[in-house]
């Protein structure tokens, strides 16, 4: 009777110990960190087109008249000597 006294009080003991204890709690996943990227800058504007020259359009005549000479030198045919 002695054995079965020590095993039964054993196992209310093992009862009791496990009825009071905690379980862990479950493991916290936590969320992958968010990886933000800035927004790519925008591209440069191009650079202004440079201001002509005040003999700009001077010189622009001048090579639309020389076309226009050797336009009309090639038209009119050679003089026969």
């Amino acid at each position: 009777m002695k054995k079965s006294l020590l095993i039964a009080a054993l196992m209310a003991a093992a009862a009791l110990t496990a009825c009071g204890k905690k379980d862990e709690p479950p493991a916290v996943v936590a969320p992958a960190p968010v990886v933000v990227t800035p927004p790519a800058a925008p591209a440069p504007a191009p650079a202004p087109a440079p201001a002509p020259a005040p003999n700009a359009q001077s010189a622009l005549d001048a090579a639309n008249a020389a076309t226009e000479a050797a336009k009309k030198n090639a038209e009119t045919p050679p003089a026969k000597p």
